[in-house]
């Protein structure tokens, strides 16, 4: 339980701490191992090493000259001078070695000894040699002169060569015992860093590993389930985009949420301000309606008077039409549910409003390889969307234009096989900017509009569990696309 209290970050570096401690324990111990050359005193041909053999190198030199000098005065053989001269040189070759190797300390001293004596037996042998070319007789105390320095020389060089000898034994000495701290200090620091490995592994495991792959996993259970990941930070990363991912996701779906609430808010005022409408206005227009039905049948008017007549007439028609659109909007009729072909929906629909395309010099131009088949629909629901968007589609290209009504069958998922109706104007298009509001309520673009036509025409299709789309290119005019399944399947009718 302690442990569990221990940050993570403390557990983490609290094993690596220590292996780094460990590590630069073992590093200093090697270190102190290898102080002052101890490796090379010890194992390797180093200074002293080559010094040693230099000084045992110079007592053999000095001992084939002692040879060469005494067997050239008894017998004069000039190979034996030769020999002799070569001695001399490989003695002054040690001798320089001494010096560059280990003439340092006492060994300075001892070299200069050895030097001034091996000079002094080199003019003692020079004067042997002298008699004997001279052919005097060898003079007993030059022999003996040599003798002595010769003596000393090789006294000098012994003594040189123990003290040598004692330095490499004492270093080889010391670094043993180094060597022996140095793999105790190994044998108890290798199983701590053993188990620090462990504690280690145990941590990243436990506590890193396993809770990132846990992470990872999300809903797919934990990573222990059966799900395999062989890279947990891949896998992480994976798992935190599509957090982010959804997280975009729902924030543009509550957006939209949003968005709706705030027009549900709208619509719902236009419910009740369309309840009030109607029964406040609705009544007195129908006995004004009738008022001017019946003095229209009544009176003589002039042709002034029959033309203020038909406008105060088309006005109160346009009224009615904004009190109907409001009540249409704030209480939608329920469906009733026929089979229905929308070939004769268009019939009914361009019949209908025949005198209308006459007004405004439209043309309507029908494409049908052949009657739609029958779909599950309301007729007159179906009818009001379809006059709506020819009637858009007039009122958008004024006077004189085209209106292209195509049929057309597919498949769509995920409505499966589909009915299409595509209506097209040849009016000035829909500006980019606001195509996607032209479904809004009390979005228009007409002064006189109430911006619920599209808005309706929108509802009723999706009540038909269909959809209504629009292309559009500026100057080039708008193409409303009607899509219904064609499929019965009544499980969606709404009661």
């Amino acid at each position: 339980m302690a442990f569990k209290r221990i940050s993570l970050r403390l557990r983490l570096f609290l094993p690596v701490f220590l292996i780094l401690f460990t590590v630069t324990a073992g590093a200093a111990g090697v270190l102190w191992l290898f102080r002052d050359g101890a490796w090379s005193s010890g194992l390797a041909p180093d200074s002293r090493w080559e010094g040693l053999i230099a000084v045992r190198g110079l007592q053999i030199s000095l001992a084939m000259q002692k040879a060469c000098l005494f067997s050239y005065v008894l017998t004069g053989d000039p190979e034996r001078l030769e020999e002799l001269e070569a001695q001399r040189r490989a003695a002054e070759d040690f001798l320089t070695k001494i010096r560059l190797t280990v003439a340092y300390g006492d060994m300075r001293e001892r070299f200069r000894g050895i030097k001034s004596r091996f000079d002094r037996f080199k003019e003692a042998g020079d004067s042997l040699v002298a008699d004997r070319r001279s052919e005097r007789a060898a003079d007993d105390s030059l022999v003996k002169e040599v003798d002595r320095v010769l003596a000393e020389v090789f006294r000098q060089t012994g003594e040189a060569g123990d003290v040598l000898e004692e330095g490499m034994e004492g270093a080889m000495g010391d670094f043993q015992s180094r060597v022996k701290s140095v793999y105790g200090l190994m044998l108890v620091l290798f199983p701590v860093c053993l188990m620090l490995g462990v504690a280690l592994l145990y941590v990243l495991n436990h506590q890193v590993l396993e809770p990132i792959r846990e992470l990872a996993a999300g809903n797919d259970g934990p990573a222990g389930g059966g799900l395999k990941i062989h890279d947990e930070v891949t896998a992480l990363r994976e798992r935190i985009q599509k957090l982010v991912e959804d997280v975009d996701q729902t924030h543009s779906e509550l957006r939209q949420s949003r968005e709706h609430l705030v027009q549900s808010e709208k619509l719902a005022m236009v419910g009740k301000l369309a309840a009030g409408v109607a029964h406040s206005v609705r009544n007195p227009l129908t006995s004004v309606k009738m008022r001017l039905f019946s003095l229209e049948r009544n009176l003589e008017l002039s042709p002034l008077q029959k033309e203020d007549f038909d406008v105060i007439s088309d006005e109160i028609r346009h009224i009615d039409a904004i009190l109907q659109n409001f009540l249409e909007f704030s209480r939608p009729p329920k469906l009733k549910i026929q089979s229905v072909s929308l070939s004769d929906v268009v019939d009914m629909s361009v019949q209908l409003l025949r005198h209308r395309l006459e007004s405004y010099g439209a043309e309507v131009e029908l494409t049908r390889q052949q009657r739609l088949p029958p779909i599950q629909g309301d007729p007159e629901q179906l009818k009001e969307v379809l006059v709506n968007l020819i009637i858009n589609a007039c009122e958008a290209m004024g006077q004189g234009g085209k209106i292209h009504i195509q049929e057309m069958q597919g498949f769509s998922e995920p409505m499966g096989r589909v009915v299409v109706l595509q209506i097209s104007d040849t009016g000035p298009g829909i500006p980019e900017a606001i195509r996607e509001q032209v479904f809004q309520p009390f979005f228009s673009t007409k002064e006189e509009g109430t911006g619920l036509g599209l808005s309706i025409a929108r509802r009723i299709v999706e009540d038909h569990r269909g959809c209504l789309n629009l292309r559009s290119k500026k100057g080039k005019g708008t193409t409303f696309i009607v899509t219904l399944p064609s499929q019965e399947d009544t499980a969606w009718i709404r009661s």
